[in-house]
C-alpha cells in the first residue's frame, strides 16, 4: 500500500473513504490501492523546442510504470526558454524558474505523499530544478532528459542556436549579408530537443547521468530518436526497482558523486552554469561542496572532448562516439572517477561501465585519446581577487590570450552593453564590466549570450574581456568571467569600478583584479549606496529578497 493510503488507514474508515473515492475518479481499481503511487513530473511545453517532445516520453514512461506495477500520476512543471528570452527582461525569470520547478515538484510529491518520482525535462533549468526537488524529497527518483536537438546545416556547416546569436554580431559588424543572417536563422534549429552543443542543457543532463540519477547513455540521446522514448520507458522500470529496494537520492548524491560530475564536466568542456547548479544541488542534499572544489578538480582533469561552443562537434556526435559512459570509463581508468558510487540502476558506477571500451574508437575525434587532450587542464577556472573575493567563474577553453589588462568599460545593464558593442564602441583591449545583473541585483542573474556573441561576431573574441555578476549561456566562449561575488547589488567591489579604471583578468594566476589603490577603493566604498530593488512585488521581488550569493549556488532556501 502507498504512503498516501497507509497514512489514511491510520484514521477511521469514514475518513479513509474520501481518499479512495478521489483516487477511483482518476482511474484506480481495487488492486491499484496496493501499488506504489509515483509522480511523473512532465516539463512538456510548446514554449520551446527543448520541451516540445516531452509529452510522448511521458506517455511511454506512464505505460511502462503501469507495466512495472506502479500507479503513475502525471503532473506538469514549467519551463522558460533561455534562447527565446535571451537579451530581454524575460531572461530574468530563467534562473528563477529553477526554483519554481523544484518547489512545484516538491509540493506535488509531498502534498500527495507520493512514493517516488520520475521527472522529465528539457531546457536548461529543468534539470537542476528537478534534481533539487529530488534532493529535498529524498524519495526514490529518476530523471529523464528530453533529449538534445540535432544540428542544423548550412553550406556543409553544423549549426546550433548560438550560430544565430553570433550571426547577429557578424551582420552588425558588416562581416556577413542580411541574406546569410536569415539563412542561419532559418537553419539553426531543425526540430525538437535542447540546444545541441555542450551548452547548459547537455552539460547538466551529462552531470545528472554521472551523479547517478539517470540511466547510462541517456544524456546525449537525440530528442527525436526512438531510443530516447525507449530510455524513458526503461527509466520507469528502474524507478520501480528503486522503490522496491528503497534506494533514495541521499544514497546516490554523495560527495564522491559530485566530484565525479565535476570531473566529467571538465572533460567535456561543459557550461559555467554547472558550477551554480551543482553548488545548489549539493547545498540542498547537505553535501559540503564549495566553488574552490571546481578549481582543485580542474587542475587534475584534462579537456579531451572537442565540443561546441569552443570546439567542433555537438552532443549527437558525442553520443555516436560512446557518449558519457565512454568519457567516464577513461576517467575511471586514470583514477579520476570514484567507481564505487551507487546509481539509481542499483549498480555502482564501475558496474555500469563494464563493457564500455577502455579507449574510444580510433575512427572518430570527438573524444580524444587520453594522451592527446585538447587542454591539459579543465576549462572552468575559479578566479578571485579584489573584484571577486568570494570567487567568479571563467570559461577559458579556446581562449588564445588568457591574460588581459585594459581600461574598464562600465555598463549598468546587459542592454547598455549590447548597444555599445553593436554600435562599434568597444575596441580591442577593453575590459567590459556588466553589473547589477547578479542574483539579487538583476534580479535573476541573466545570461549574457547576446553581448558575448556580439563580441565574437565582431571579431573581438580574443582581444576583449568581459566581467559580470550575471551568468553566461552554455554557448558562450571567449575571455569572459561571470558569477562575480559579492555582486554589485550587495556592495561588491564590482559596483565600485569606474570608467577607464585598469582591470586585469588573469586566468593563469586565477586573478580578477581592479588595479587601483586601496585608499581610493575605500573612499568609493564609503560613498556607495545600495540601489532600490528593481522589482518589489511578484516572483522577482520575492526572489531578490530570498536569493543567496552565486558562490553558494544562488539558492532561495538557505537555512538561517
Amino acid at each position: 500500500m502507498s504512503k498516501t493510503l497507509r497514512s489514511a488507514a491510520i484514521t477511521a474508515g469514514v475518513q479513509r473513504s474520501p481518499n479512495r473515492a478521489m483516487l477511483r475518479a482518476v482511474g484506480f481499481d481495487d488492486d491499484d490501492f496496493k501499488k506504489p503511487i509515483v509522480g511523473v513530473a512532465s516539463g512538456y511545453s510548446t514554449v520551446t523546442p527543448c520541451n516540445m517532445g516531452i509529452n510522448s516520453l511521458a506517455d511511454r514512461a506512464i505505460d511502462a510504470a503501469r507495466a512495472a506495477g506502479l500507479m503513475p500520476q502525471l503532473f506538469g512543471t514549467i519551463t522558460i526558454s533561455d534562447g527565446i528570452s535571451m537579451g530581454t527582461e524575460g531572461m530574468k525569470y530563467s534562473l528563477v524558474s529553477r526554483e519554481v520547478i523544484a518547489d512545484a515538484i516538491e509540493t506535488v510529491c509531498n502534498g500527495q505523499s507520493l512514493d517516488g518520482v520520475l521527472a522529465i525535462g528539457g531546457c536548461d533549468k529543468n534539470m537542476p530544478g528537478s534534481v533539487i526537488a529530488m534532493a529535498r524529497l529524498n524519495i526514490p527518483a529518476v530523471f529523464v532528459y528530453g533529449g538534445t536537438i540535432k544540428p542544423g546545416h548550412l553550406d556543409g556547416e553544423d549549426l546550433t542556436v548560438v550560430s544565430a546569436f553570433e550571426a547577429v554580431g557578424e551582420y552588425s559588424a558588416g562581416r556577413i549579408s542580411e541574406e546569410r543572417l536569415m539563412a542561419v536563422e532559418k537553419n539553426a534549429c531543425p526540430g525538437a530537443g535542447s540546444c545541441g552543443g555542450m551548452f547548459t542543457a547537455n552539460t547538466m543532463s551529462s552531470a545528472i547521468e554521472v551523479l547517478g540519477l539517470s540511466l547510462p547513455h541517456s544524456s546525449t540521446m537525440a530528442a527525436e530518436d526512438a531510443e530516447k522514448a525507449d530510455s524513458a520507458a526503461n527509466s520507469a522500470f528502474v524507478l520501480a526497482a528503486a522503490i522496491k529496494a528503497d534506494l533514495r537520492p541521499k544514497e546516490i548524491l554523495t560527495r564522491k558523486a559530485f566530484e565525479n560530475a565535476i570531473s566529467v564536466i571538465m572533460a567535456v568542456g561543459g557550461s559555467t552554469n554547472s558550477v551554480l547548479h551543482l553548488l545548489a544541488i549539493a547545498n540542498t542534499i547537505g553535501v559540503p561542496l564549495s566553488i574552490d572544489d571546481f578549481e582543485e578538480i580542474r587542475n587534475r582533469v584534462p579537456v579531451f572532448c572537442d565540443l561546441k561552443p569552443s570546439g567542433r562537434y555537438v552532443a549527437t556526435d558525442l553520443h555516436r562516439a560512446g557518449g558519457i559512459p565512454q568519457v567516464m570509463k577513461m576517467l575511471l581508468n586514470q583514477g579520476l572517477l570514484h567507481g564505487d558510487c551507487m546509481t539509481v540502476t542499483g549498480k555502482t558506477i564501475e558496474e555500469n561501465l563494464v563493457g564500455v571500451p577502455d579507449t574510444p574508437s580510433e575512427d572518430q575525434d570527438v573524444i580524444r585519446q587520453w594522451g592527446k587532450p585538447l587542454y591539459q587542464k579543465g576549462h572552468l577556472a575559479i578566479l578571485k581577487g579584489n573584484l571577486a573575493s568570494e570567487g567568479s567563474v571563467a570559461k577559458i577553453s579556446g581562449v588564445k590570450k588568457p591574460v588581459i589588462t585594459g581600461p574598464a568599460r562600465v555598463f549598468e545593464s546587459e542592454e547598455e552593453c549590447l548597444a555599445a558593442i553593436l554600435d562599434g564602441k568597444i575596441k580591442a583591449g577593453d575590459v567590459v564590466i556588466v553589473r547589477y545583473e547578479g542574483p539579487r541585483g538583476g534580479p535573476g542573474m541573466r545570461e549574457m549570450l547576446a553581448p558575448t556573441s556580439a563580441i565574437i561576431g565582431a571579431g573581438l573574441g580574443d582581444s576583449v574581456g568581459l566581467i559580470t555578476d550575471g551568468r553566461f549561456s552554455g554557448g558562450t566562449y571567449g575571455l569572459v568571467v561571470g558569477h562575480v561575488a559579492p555582486e554589485a547589488a550587495v556592495g561588491g567591489n564590482i559596483a565600485l569600478v569606474e570608467e577607464g579604471d585598469s582591470v586585469t583578468i588573469d586566468a593563469n594566476q586565477k586573478l580578477l583584479q581592479l588595479n587601483i589603490d586601496e585608499a581610493v577603493l575605500a573612499k568609493r566604498r564609503a560613498a556607495w549606496e545600495p540601489r532600490p530593488p528593481r522589482y518589489k512585488r511578484g516572483i522577482l521581488g520575492k526572489y531578490a529578497r530570498l536569493v543567496s550569493s552565486s558562490s553558494l549556488g544562488a539558492v532561495t532556501d538557505v537555512p538561517e
